[in-house]
């Protein structure tokens, strides 16, 4: 899902910085508010930088990533989650490549709308504190999670190369999409795993703590 340095002029990149920084900014508040979300956005931010150095390969018009989406959603929670993907890249920017950094809104963008837009449709149904009655985890509402967030983070791409200065193959973005459809698939499977492995242990361990798996019940 990384979009090159060079492939978007600096005018582009500028809105997308912005448009990067108000979405940020917009959900803070609700962090700051709670300190426990500061950690887990800490945590989700460690989990996505180690399973994106686990796995990345170039597919097509972009770079696949073992990204987590479901699995750091169901473990921390909505706002960590998409602030743990902003400063992941960050991190990993610094860390790893430091070329990423002019890309770092654009990147993120491609991420947290997707992020927002799945835990919108599906996620919040079995997540969301707020709610009387929270729908079951199974592996077919992770998986519409999973399909909603991947197809999101597909669709972004296309959008950051429609808006690029050189022309991609369809076939190119083409291959790039339909090499995220095991990981649809198969993440559903991790992220159910992790979760009966957390609720399994001690109510006191940090597991339970710093994770938001306790309230969530699989079908």
């Amino acid at each position: 899902m990384h979009i090159e340095p060079g492939v978007l002029s600096s005018v582009k990149l500028a809105y997308a910085n912005q448009t990067a920084f108000i979405t940020t900014s917009a959900f803070l508040p609700s962090l700051l508010r709670k300190p426990e979300k500061i950690i887990r956005t800490g945590l989700a931010a460690l989990f996505f930088s180690i399973l994106m150095q686990l796995f990345h390969a170039p597919i097509g018009a972009s770079e696949l990533h073992l990204i987590g989406a479901s699995t750091i959603y169901c473990l921390f929670g909505f706002i960590p989650t998409l602030l743990g993907f902003a400063l992941g890249l960050l991190l990993q920017g610094l860390a790893f490549e430091p070329t990423d950094l002019i890309h770092l809104g654009v990147n993120a963008l491609s991420l947290m709308l997707p992020l927002i837009s799945a835990h919108a449709l599906i996620g919040r149904r079995f997540i969301d504190s707020s709610r009387a009655e929270r729908a079951p985890l199974t592996w077919r509402s992770v998986a519409g999670f999973d399909s909603i967030f991947y197809g999101g983070v597909v669709t972004m791409v296309g959008f950051w190369l429609l808006n690029s200065s050189d022309s991609t193959p369809l076939a190119q973005w083409g291959w790039f999409a339909l090499a995220y459809l095991p990981l649809v698939l198969l993440e559903p499977l991790l992220t159910l795993a992790l979760v009966r492995l957390i609720q399994g242990q001690p109510q006191t361990s940090w597991l339970c703590r710093f994770t938001v798996v306790n309230p969530l019940h699989q079908a």
